[in-house]
């Protein structure tokens, strides 16, 4: 018989302690769709509507629900969310960028994260007729600035793994 976990209960970590700050958070990702799906969503061709506004705005919503979505993490009053989505034509791909932005205890990382996956899932979601074989990621952090940890800003080129 196998013996029973003994992990301890998740818990919210307290936030109150931290100090209220500035904190901003870069994400980024992309959507490698190949050639036909680019084609609809660069010509706004798609049977669904724009796929560009659509996820930008999923993006954003998704941001401002992510202690809904990710189990133990924070609700914010966020200050600030914008998306950036960018068609790259050699690559067939939409590259997705979202900065969160809030005044509080806790950092913004997890926000601005969301909004890419989101916005990602969204476009992958509006173009999943015109092709199968859509590549969702990497997703990573950029940026983040405010907080006891620290600044951290990924170099160009930095190892994803």
């Amino acid at each position: 018989m196998t013996p029973p976990l003994t992990r301890p209960a998740p818990s919210v970590p307290p936030a109150r302690s931290n100090r209220n700050a500035k904190r901003t958070a870069v994400a980024s990702g992309s959507v490698i769709l190949g050639p036909v799906a680019y084609e609809l969503v660069a010509q706004n061709q798609l049977k669904k509507g724009d796929a560009l506004s659509v996820a930008q705005l999923a993006g954003v919503m998704g941001a401002k629900h992510t202690s809904l979505l990710i189990p133990l993490c924070h609700p914010l009053a966020l200050t600030n969310v914008h998306l950036d989505l960018e068609l790259d034509g050699p690559a067939h791909a939409v590259k997705i960028r979202a900065t969160a932005s809030t005044v509080g205890p806790t950092g913004v990382e997890m926000e601005a994260l969301t909004a890419v996956s989101v916005a990602a899932l969204t476009i992958y979601d509006m173009t999943k007729a015109a092709a199968k074989d859509i590549v969702i990621g990497p997703s990573l952090l950029e940026s983040k600035t405010g907080g006891q940890g620290g600044d951290y800003h990924r170099r160009d080129g930095e190892d994803l793994r």
